[in-house]
């Protein structure tokens, strides 16, 4: 039995190192066969011929690190973006709150005293001024006066040939002659027919036709004789005659020149103009008139009889005395003002027809005035208005009644109050009630003089 046990003991010892010699031969060829693999792998991975699921993968901790990574640093941009949006976004509301209102700059009206006099500003005319005209057609015979002539009224000026005229009064005159002479023969008739009807010698009817024919005579003489003076006036007015005492301030005629009883054909010293002319003016300059507006609220204090004072550019640091004789007793309503005239001595001859003079007028009393800027004023249909700025910078357009205009700035009476702020420059757009904004002013620096 033992004999028997030590057998299979031993051939169970052979069949098991035959087994682990088989192992270990099979394991040695897998291991030859898996070092030339991972040879192989190595080769293609350095020439870049492996399979990227060959590749060793990153733990799946790595992963999640690396999205929550990204995912933050996508919030961040997100949110950085976001909020540079949001200030850019103010900055432009912010930018356009402060430029949407139209800018406008500010000023102060100033609060002075008036003087007592206001200074008004007029055009000098002459007191009588006409035109003269030829009332018949003709060639200039002769002229006698120029520019700057003093004439007398009836003072002879030109005097016209006029050929045609003076043949048609002579056959006036003949007419007239051939009327008289029928007038003198119907008479005779009529006369013989009132004899001879007293006697039954004529019938009643012959009578009154013998009559009727007397009176047709006589109206034709008169006509006649009214043709003939009226062609005698036409005649007269060969002869060009001053109508009043006064100078010779344009004259438009020649020697030998076509009139016409629509005037003058050229204009002497400037060749044929297209358009007649009168052929003299002649003005009347012992009186001059001045014609001024005046203000509505000094209306009251153009009386007449009222003293004026004139001064004119020409002669500085002298002044002319003139007197307010009478004015239009009414006030224009589109500006305002009332017409008024001065009248001027001026038999020296030194104030011309035509100058530009300022007219001094005292006023009763003195009243406050506000100036204000003329660029400030905004001319409308219904008259004068100022733009002001409320608190709030909202525009008011008020109403406001001027004084007097000194060129740049200009008197405001009533409409406005001192202190009051106002548009110094308003653009035509300007409407009541729109906002604005304000531009602040740099006070002006005063400048050094050199010496």
């Amino acid at each position: 039995m033992s004999d028997s046990r030590r057998e299979d003991d031993t051939k169970r010892s052979v069949n098991s190192g035959h087994g682990e010699r088989t192992m270990s031969s099979r394991e040695q060829e897998m291991s030859g066969t898996s070092k030339g693999e991972a040879a192989v792998l190595k080769h293609e991975t350095a020439n870049g011929l492996g399979d990227t699921h060959d590749r060793p993968q990153a733990s799946r901790g790595s992963v999640l690190t690396i999205v929550v990574i990204v995912l933050l640093v996508a919030v961040v941009i997100a949110i950085a973006g976001i909020v540079k949006r949001k200030h850019s976004s103010a900055e432009l509301d912010k930018y356009t709150d402060g430029t949407a209102p139209p800018p406008v700059s500010l000023t102060q009206p100033v609060m002075q005293q008036t003087a007592r006099e206001i200074v008004l500003p007029g055009n000098m005319q002459a007191f009588t001024l006409a035109p003269i005209y030829a009332r018949t057609t003709g060639y200039v015979k002769a002229w006698y006066h120029d520019i700057g002539t003093y004439v007398h009224k009836g003072e002879l000026l030109a005097i016209i040939e006029t050929p045609e005229l003076d043949q048609q009064l002579a056959s006036a005159k003949a007419d007239l002659a051939t009327a008289q002479s029928n007038a003198g023969l119907a008479k005779l008739t009529a006369g013989r027919y009132q004899d001879l009807i007293g006697r039954n010698a004529v019938s009643q009817q012959d009578t009154d036709n013998a009559a009727t024919q007397m009176a047709s005579s006589n109206t034709q003489v008169a006509s006649a004789a009214a043709n003939v003076r009226r062609l005698e006036e036409l005649q007269s007015f060969e002869r060009i005659e001053a109508p009043f005492d006064g100078v010779i301030t344009a004259r438009n005629l020649d020697i030998g020149q076509l009139i016409s009883a629509t005037g003058s054909t050229t204009t002497a010293g400037a060749g044929t103009v297209s358009g007649n002319r009168q052929i003299f003016d002649i003005s009347a300059i012992r009186t001059l008139r001045v014609f001024i507006n005046v203000p509505q609220v000094y209306a009251p204090d153009a009386k007449n009889g009222t003293t004026a004072t004139l001064t004119l550019p020409q002669y500085p640091g002298r002044s002319f005395t003139g007197k307010l004789v009478r004015s239009s007793s009414a006030v224009d309503p589109t500006t305002r003002t009332l017409l008024a005239e001065v009248d001027v001595d001026n038999r020296s001859g030194e104030l011309l027809p035509g100058s530009y003079t300022e007219v001094h007028l005292k006023v009763a009393a003195t009243a406050p005035a506000l100036i204000v800027p003329v660029s400030a004023l905004i001319l409308e249909a219904d008259g004068l208005r100022i733009a002001t700025v409320d608190t709030n910078h909202h525009i008011h357009l008020v109403r406001v009644t001027p004084g007097r205009d000194y060129g740049t700035t200009v008197e405001v009476l009533s409409g406005l109050q001192a202190g009051q702020a106002i548009v110094g420059n308003p653009p035509d757009s300007i409407t009541d009630g729109e906002e604005v904004r304000i531009i602040p002013t740099t006070p002006a620096q005063p400048q050094e003089t050199k010496r």
